[in-house]
């Protein structure tokens, strides 16, 4: 069974296999909380900073889809220089670090972007990240999220925040435009 056919399964029983395509197929850009979506949600507070995990899937799945032409945002509401320098090495084409509305920064990044709500797919984890799921094209929850984001999410990953689950979504978003096998081509020649 392909990755694709397998993701589909987990899809929460309201949500079909047909739509599941139909809302990847319009995604242009790919949205992410960052703390418990990219990292595991450690920080690792050090006398001379902090410290976070990022899985190096989950940079490469983005790193691909931005040489596919796909858009590339970072959501946090906790300011970090660690996350602004993992951004600036995998060319993250947005990203907003602030408290307050995650709503705010998401319009702010798809009105510089020139898309809106159907060409996003956001993914996150916990009670902040709401607003942003109740309005992307395809709202995406980490295995471990909080059970109030798994409602509402169109798709919960296999994967857990900071262990490939943005892989796994940027995966299935690559097969569903068909963007996928010819990129495996490419890198086996």
């Amino acid at each position: 069974m392909s990755l694709v056919e397998e993701s589909k399964k987990a899809f929460r029983a309201g949500i079909s296999a047909p739509d599941l395509d139909v809302r990847l197929k319009r995604v242009r850009m790919l949205i992410t909380d960052v703390d418990g979506v990219m990292t595991d949600g450690s920080v690792f507070i050090t006398a001379d900073g902090e410290i976070k995990q990022f899985d190096i899937q989950d940079g490469l799945g983005l790193m691909l889809m931005r040489r596919l032409g796909f858009k590339v945002g970072w959501i946090s509401a906790r300011p970090s220089i660690v996350t602004e320098r993992r951004a600036e090495e995998l060319k993250v084409d947005y990203l907003i670090q602030r408290k307050g509305s995650k709503l705010s920064a998401a319009e702010e990044i798809m009105a510089q972007a020139g898309l809106n709500w159907e060409d996003i797919c956001f993914v996150g984890d916990d009670v902040v990240d709401l607003c942003l799921l109740k309005r992307a094209g395809v709202a995406v929850a980490v295995a471990n999220a909080i059970p109030e984001v798994k409602a509402l999410a169109h798709y919960v990953t296999e994967r857990r925040g900071g262990h490939g689950a943005v892989r796994e979504i940027a995966t299935m978003i690559m097969h569903a435009q068909g963007k996928w096998e010819p990129l495996v081509r490419e890198m086996t020649e």
